[in-house]
């Protein structure tokens, strides 16, 4: 009979860490030419032994690298959580609700195809960010025409920290989040950009432009401090 090739050895053992511990849990494999470190999706921590391994060495090894460790759980801590049925999101500046079965996914106003495996959460930003590409550009454009400015392309990207930029060869890129915002902030990010094709800066002078182009602007500006976190 073929001899097993792992087995678990039952171990109260923990590792400490800050002001918790974290659950050991070791095991012996008949094929393994070194220890093996792993942080399981339940927070504990998986150690997989040689067959010459020994208990002490493994949890020796473990706590040389408390480091990756701790980062491990700090990137387990960070991922966002799945979405279902229920789950709210933001679109056009209303929060909106997630239902699915097995064909749609239905939010807001909009409603996509669904083949009832793939991860919800990603289905429904792709729709948002083909909305993005789809209604961004255009109103980007429209608005430069009416100012008199001359775009020369029209991004849509994936920005973490920003909402739009512009560069000095007419060049605009727009976070695909502000399909999420209010259209009124949305306007006011393109208008903000395309101002900088006359004001390449933050001066007295570029914010009396965008004033003239967007008066309600400080009201925009008020609601992405309010709920800027909340995309980001």
């Amino acid at each position: 009979m073929e001899p097993t090739t792992a087995h678990l050895l039952l171990s109260p053992d923990a590792l400490p860490l800050a002001s918790t511990s974290l659950p050991i849990q070791l095991v012996r494999h008949r094929r393994a030419h070194r220890y093996i470190l792993r942080v399981t999706r339940h927070g504990s921590v998986k150690i997989t032994l040689p067959r010459w391994g020994s208990k002490a060495e493994a949890i020796a090894f473990a706590q040389r690298q408390l480091p990756w460790i701790t980062t491990q759980l700090q990137k387990r801590a960070n991922q966002p959580l799945p979405w279902s049925a229920g789950t709210e999101i933001w679109l056009r500046g209303e929060r909106v609700t997630i239902n699915f079965d097995e064909r749609q996914i239905r939010f807001g106003c909009e409603t996509i195809l669904y083949d009832g495996t793939s991860d919800l959460r990603s289905s429904v930003l792709a729709h948002l960010r083909q909305l993005a590409v789809t209604e961004l550009a255009p109103r980007t454009f429209e608005f430069a025409a009416i100012h008199g400015l001359k775009v020369t392309r029209v991004t849509i990207r994936d920005q973490k920290t920003r909402w739009g930029s512009c560069s000095r060869r007419g060049a605009i890129s727009l976070n695909w989040r502000l399909i999420q915002v209010p259209p009124s902030v949305t306007d006011y990010i393109i208008v903000h950009e395309l101002m900088h094709l006359r004001e390449m800066n933050h001066s007295a002078r570029f914010w009396k432009h965008v004033e003239s182009a967007c008066p309600e602007y400080r009201d925009a500006e008020r609601w992405l401090r309010k709920h800027a976190r909340q995309f980001f």
